[in-house]
């Protein structure tokens, strides 16, 4: 201030000279500018006092975790499903005024004040909690809650099979009814319809004698990291909570989760999402449902993971047309080949075929579809039924739910000998 002061006394009484600090409602703004030749404007925002109410006591008995769900073994990596505890009554909503006048709109598709609420406010009449009676030796032990989508206005609600059933093996060992309750507290008995625990996706009907409100499915596809996203659902009994952050990856591998079997991949996420969440929906900033929030690591923040909804999709599909997720199988452990790999192994081996793109088989599973179709470990796929193929996705892709239909696959070997195998695959018998 001193130095300020000092500067003062060089300046011409009769320059124009501004200086505004302005300190409202513990926000301050400061505005200086000593050219007379250019006009200072200064806006201020006078925000109400906030009068939010918060629970003197917060007591949780309990959280009982699925046990009819094989998950990794992985120290605090838990779906996210939770124990009914007491309700907590709601905040007051308080309402914040600024000097400008702003209408909330995002103009030329920009990132605007009102974009969160927008988007969630598209999707949160869809928004169901879940309840559903834990058993222990048919002692009721409490009541397990999660969170689904009303995908259809007949009542279709999208979720997680380990919040709704119960598995033995890969088969489902009960079906059971559940209650559904609304945003607007509208309560609903719900069926298991379809249930598949490798995705660990599940598919519950309710019946209503007028239309019900529907979330609109986006394409998790278009996402990148960086792209704000949306959770909402019931974490902890909490009724109707809406969670916002950022896509942290668009395709984690489940193998980096340390899940073994048929490779999957997950949106990650910074949301936070707790116990409850689990079948709820992560939406992205237009209001479009791009994935299913599925679980959480617990020892830490920031780590939530959902099902994309491009896989989901496809899930859907297959229950739609057969009852249950049929997944082809060949035996075979591939790996996608870029420009690095491909160098390494090329050091490593002369002979290795003169590729730029293919799908490696480092290993073939004795007696399976692929080992009888001759495969041999260190072939490089380059076409799969006709078609050039670079990544195991599009394998899968062309496969489809084709099981007993024999396909073609030319693939290259050593000093690239060119060989075209003909395989048949057979449904896989899928453990978690």
């Amino acid at each position: 201030m001193t130095h300020f002061m000092r500067n003062f006394r060089h300046f011409n009484r009769s320059s124009l000279f501004r200086s505004v600090a302005i300190a409202v409602a513990g926000s301050t703004l400061l505005c200086c500018n000593t050219n007379s030749n250019i006009r200072a404007s200064v806006a201020a925002r006078f925000p109400l006092p906030l009068q939010d109410y918060l629970p003197s006591t917060w007591l949780m008995q309990n959280d009982l975790f699925p046990q009819h769900l094989s998950f990794p073994s992985i120290s605090g990596l838990f779906p996210v499903n939770s124990y009914r505890v007491s309700p907590v009554p709601s905040s007051d909503i308080t309402k914040e005024y600024s000097g400008a006048v702003h209408d909330g709109s995002k103009p030329c598709g920009c990132f605007g004040r009102d974009s969160i609420a927008n988007a969630a406010a598209k999707v949160g009449p869809a928004v169901v909690n879940i309840v559903v009676p834990q058993d222990f030796h048919g002692i009721t032990a409490g009541k397990g809650i999660g969170s689904g989508t009303i995908i259809n206005k007949d009542g279709t609600i999208l979720t997680c099979a380990h919040v709704v059933v119960d598995f033995q093996g890969t088969r489902i060992s009960s079906r059971r009814k559940v209650e559904v309750t609304l945003q607007d507290g509208r309560t609903f008995v719900g069926k298991v319809i379809h249930a598949d625990q490798h995705s660990d996706i599940a598919i519950v009907k309710i019946n209503s004698e007028t239309p019900l409100p529907e979330a609109k499915l986006g394409s998790s596809s278009r996402l990148r990291p960086g792209d704000w996203v949306i959770a909402m659902g019931c974490p902890l009994s909490l009724q109707n909570t809406v969670t916002a952050g950022i896509v942290s990856c668009v395709d984690r591998k489940s193998s980096d989760l340390g899940f073994t079997g048929m490779q999957r991949e997950y949106l990650q996420t910074d949301c936070a999402i707790n116990l409850g969440n689990s079948g709820g929906p992560l939406v992205n900033i237009d209001g479009e449902v791009v994935g299913v929030n599925i679980m959480k690591v617990l020892a830490a923040d920031g780590l939530g993971f959902s099902v994309p909804i491009d896989s989901v999709c496809k899930i859907i599909e297959h229950f739609n047309k057969s009852g249950r997720v049929i997944r082809p199988w060949l035996g075979l452990k591939m790996l996608d080949l870029n420009e690095m790999i491909i160098a390494q192994l090329k050091k490593r081996d002369a002979s290795f075929p003169n590729v730029e793109k293919g799908i490696l088989v480092p290993m073939v599973t004795p007696r399976s579809p692929g080992d009888r179709a001759g495969f041999r470990p260190g072939d490089v796929v380059v076409e799969f039924d006709g078609k050039p193929v670079e990544s195991m996705k599009e394998v899968i892709e062309i496969m489809g739910d084709k099981v007993g239909v024999p396909m073609k696959i030319l693939v290259k070997r050593a000093n690239d000998k060119l060989v075209t195998l003909t395989v048949i695959p057979e449904e896989s018998n899928l453990d978690i």
